[in-house]
């Protein structure tokens, strides 16, 4: 397997940039060309509210602007993927504006992605509507078609979300569990929470040794300087830990920022940098690493 992804060509890009969460008149349920999926990725906004566990640094949510939707209204979430369904698969989504310069590869639906404006396993029904939409993807005879949780891993704990998990494993599902820091220290600087390093740790080990997890881990410069040597070797030695916990991590995701931050102090990782930073997890730990590299960056 390459380390790396190619970058991506102009008109691609321009689709990687854009993960905006809306779609003509939905709430809930947006389009995205995904540069990780390589494909079309339809995005479940179980936060409408903005509301998040966690204020990275570099989230490109704009969370000024309050939203006008509070709660998640189920049954339009459901029609809205029904819908959203139809429009993939009939290959009409590629006829709208936003969409009409999507390259032919690129055509595809990949996955049904549980992410959003927040930290989806925050919802407190996360386990009947992962159901509801595993029904409904059944119904539209999209059995192949991944079921994807994009998350912090921090409410892996709780009861309704264990099972939400389980019903993921049962539904061609994938956990793309946040791990973005080998120490305390850094992983306070980045992701701005009250919730313990630990937590995260822990749910990411006790999860990964019922099923096999990827790992998405978002690097960049903070002030002008990429993580030290010595918080990418702590990132390693965490990643080491959970494998050697029974742990199983089948990707190691290492990407850098592709669109607008938070914060202004917070620029994307060099292509040269990305590419060390994969060859030193495949190195330290043998785990699969993929880059994915930020836009207008060389």
């Amino acid at each position: 397997m390459p380390a790396s992804q190619p970058p991506p060509a102009q008109g691609a890009a321009k689709l990687f940039g854009e993960h905006q969460r809306s779609f003509e008149t939905n709430r809930f349920v947006y389009p995205v060309v995904s540069r990780r999926s390589g494909g079309v990725s339809i995005g479940v906004n179980l936060n409408p509210d903005k509301i998040c566990n966690f204020d990275c640094i570099y989230c490109q949510v704009d969370r000024v602007q309050v939203s006008e939707t509070r709660f998640v209204g189920t049954q339009q979430l459901l029609a809205e993927l029904d819908h959203m369904f139809a429009l993939v698969t009939s290959g009409q989504l590629f006829a709208h504006p936003r969409f009409s310069n999507t390259p032919p590869a690129l055509r595809r639906l990949n996955d049904i992605a549980f992410s959003g404006d927040g930290e989806p396993t925050t919802y407190h029904n996360f386990d009947e509507i992962v159901a509801a939409c595993a029904q409904l993807k059944r119904k539209h005879g999209l059995d192949h078609v991944k079921m994807v949780l994009i998350t912090n891993a921090s409410m892996f704990h709780r009861a309704a979300v264990r099972r939400g998990l389980e019903i993921l494993d049962a539904n061609q599902g994938e956990i793309w569990a946040k791990l973005e820091a080998g120490t305390e220290e850094y992983y306070k600087l980045v992701e701005r929470t009250t919730i313990p390093f630990r937590q995260v740790l822990d749910n990411i080990a006790v999860a990964a040794r019922i099923r096999p997890l990827v790992i998405q881990a978002l690097f960049m410069r903070i002030h002008g300087e990429p993580p030290s040597v010595a918080e990418q070797e702590a990132f390693c030695d965490r990643l080491n830990e959970i494998a050697a916990a029974g742990g199983q991590l089948k990707l190691v995701q290492i990407y850098t920022v592709a669109r607008r931050p938070a914060e202004d102090f917070v620029a994307p990782l060099t292509t040269a940098e990305v590419d060390a930073l994969v060859e030193r997890v495949r190195e330290r730990t043998g785990l699969e690493a993929r880059a994915f590299y930020g836009i207008g960056v060389s």
